[in-house]
């Protein structure tokens, strides 16, 4: 069975092979390198990271228990098939959550962190001109992760990498369709009511910005037409 390939990480010395192993396997997820339904193995996977079959062992069972990989019957494994019910559970929780975590992270912003957040925005637009994909879903993570990250007791971001986990293959297949996406730029909306110190709209943009960027076309492509 010819495994995906698997993006490659940075790795420094003071990384174990089972860390390695876990995070080049979870980034590959979060990035949807790995379509739903993929199945994996782990001689396959060894080979390709160039690994024993223990640390990849020890990944997967990480990764079994962060939902983000399933075990089926006679040991076989699978990157999870998204269902509409799972489907409506992730993203809902996403917008509790960022919403959430932007409300904490809001007093800890400053003219600083905007202006990086704008720089990193603008790499975002690059990326999507250039098609590259596997960066627009980094950097967009990025963008989110670094504003909640604001807050110095940022507890919440854990659990929203959880979900941009168990998000991450399906919403790479809706992402791949860019027209589906295309309208608003909600990131502009959120440095806007950043730089307004606004934190209702930015909320609404949080809000908006998985909605048109998730829920919209995620839902099209569950139920084969667009709900809106």
């Amino acid at each position: 069975m010819n495994q995906p390939l698997l993006p490659e990480i940075a790795r420094d010395d003071a990384m174990t092979t089972q860390d390695y192993a876990y995070r080049r396997l979870r980034n590959a997820i979060m990035v949807g390198a790995l379509k739903p339904g993929t199945s994996l193995t782990f001689r396959g996977l060894a080979g390709q990271l160039g690994l024993s079959a223990t640390p990849v062992r020890e990944a997967l069972r990480r990764l079994s228990s962060e939902n983000a990989i399933e075990v089926l019957e006679n040991r076989r494994l699978q990157v999870p098939r998204m269902t509409p019910g799972r489907f409506e559970e992730l993203v809902q929780l996403r917008i509790v959550l960022e919403t959430h975590a932007a409300t904490r992270a809001f007093p800890y912003i400053s003219d600083k962190a905007i202006d990086g957040l704008t720089a990193l925005d603008d790499r975002m637009d690059a990326a999507l001109a250039r098609g590259d994909l596997d960066g627009l879903t980094r950097m967009n993570q990025e963008f989110h992760k670094r504003l909640y990250g604001l807050n110095p007791d940022a507890a919440a971001i854990p659990l929203i990498e959880s979900l941009w986990l168990q998000l991450g293959p399906f919403q790479r297949q809706v992402i791949e369709d860019i027209d589906s996406i295309a309208g608003a730029d909600h990131h502009k909306e959120m440095l806007a009511a950043l730089r307004e110190r606004a934190l209702q709209e930015l909320c609404a943009a949080i809000r908006a910005d998985v909605h048109d960027g998730s829920i919209r076309a995620g839902r099209a492509m569950l139920h084969g037409a667009d709900p809106a």
